[in-house]
């Protein structure tokens, strides 16, 4: 079975082990340990361990335990009862009920309290939550999956991370690489940004300059993937022309890379985009929860696709000898566009239905007819 990357754009030899790794552990219930630093992408690497779970068609629920206040995190995790603090003013399910049968995230889990900390270790041992206020305990079946971009070895010896907690949630450790460490995908994604912005902002492509791809290739991108999005946005609306050149990139960069001269050359096979995918994209759903319906049969089999990634029109004959009809060409077209749409909403719904132009409604049964 392909392995669903959930729209994570890289060819490098380190990306690469680290969808090995993905693909033999994702069937399992097995608890997994993310690390990287920020902006290397850790949420969408573990959505992509969700979508290729035996829960996809199950709630994938993410927190982010450096977010919430921590007197309120609590409650947010394991929910609460009436009363049971001030403004409790009805029970409320946390989100490990609301993740119950799929996958809960928990990004950045070093940031959590000690105190928190026991009652995570308890879920992992026990499968069960008590809400806040509450006087007994409720089972729960989920994947628990954590990220950070600590050093938990180091915030053990410290204190200040519970020993027994790291090696329940350390059993499968998937470190995710930085940009620096991931060689061409540099060049990869500075040219998917670049085509997803000048289309966003209804411009025409642009281009980066020879000296430009050296640049971007030889600098350390210490923010990773995130810093080089928010840059390419930047160069999407600031350069007039229709290149990019070494004169419109910042001082910081230049100053960093040193003599341009010296820089050694790029390679040319990183294309100018990649469809269909959303590199840092943040999607949330209502309530946080996020109903990921199971992938269509054969979908991607019977849209054809040019060496380029772009859409061709089908051909009658290769479809037949695919095994294809037209019914699963028209299905497959629809699914297609189904999924851009949900990632442009960043999975809200109401803005997906509009953006394809239909009922919500009518979005919500075809996503039912998917799952089945």
């Amino acid at each position: 079975m392909e392995l669903n990357t959930s729209g994570i754009i890289g060819q490098s030899t380190s990306l690469a082990e680290v969808f090995k790794v993905l693909g033999k552990v994702a069937p399992t219930d097995s608890t997994v340990l993310v690390t990287g630093e920020s902006g290397t992408g850790k949420e969408l690497l573990v959505r992509a361990l969700h979508a290729n779970s035996r829960r996809a068609d199950k709630p994938f629920v993410p927190i982010n335990c450096g977010a919430i206040p921590k007197e309120l995190l609590e409650s947010e995790l394991f929910g609460h009862e009436k009363g049971a603090f001030t403004h409790a003013i009805r029970s409320r399910p946390g989100r490990f009920e609301m993740a119950d049968g799929g996958t809960i995230f928990l990004d950045e889990i070093g940031e959590m309290e000690l105190s928190l900390q026991v009652k995570i270790l308890r879920v992992l041992q026990e499968k069960e939550i008590e809400r806040v206020g509450g006087t007994g305990c409720k089972k729960v079946d989920v994947r628990i999956v954590a990220a950070t971009n600590r050093d938990l070895e180091v915030e053990v010896a410290a204190g200040r991370f519970r020993e027994d907690l790291y090696y329940r949630l350390n059993v499968i450790p998937l470190h995710l690489p930085p940009l620096r460490q991931r060689g061409n995908d540099v060049l990869l994604l500075a040219r998917y940004f670049l085509n997803h912005f000048c289309t966003k902002k209804a411009r025409d492509p642009m281009l980066l300059d020879e000296t430009t791809r050296r640049i971007l290739a030889a600098y350390n991108w210490p923010g990773n993937v995130r810093e080089l999005e928010n840059f390419m946005e930047r160069l999407s609306i600031l350069v007039d022309g229709d290149t990019v050149c070494m004169d419109d990139l910042p001082r910081k960069i230049l100053d960093q890379v040193g003599d341009v001269s010296l820089l050694p050359p790029v390679e040319e096979d990183a294309p100018a985009c990649e469809p269909e995918a959303e590199p840092l994209a943040e999607p949330t759903a209502d309530d946080g929860v996020e109903q990921t319906p199971a992938p269509a049969p054969q979908v991607e089999a019977a849209i054809p696709v040019a060496a380029s990634g772009a859409f061709v029109w089908p051909n009658l004959g290769v479809l037949t000898a695919q095994g294809q009809n037209l019914k699963d060409f028209l299905d497959a077209v629809e699914s297609r566009l189904i999924d851009e749409a949900l990632a442009k909403a960043e999975g809200v719904k109401n803005q997906a239905a509009e953006l394809l132009g239909i009922k919500r409604t009518t979005l919500i049964e075809k996503l039912k007819k998917r799952s089945m």
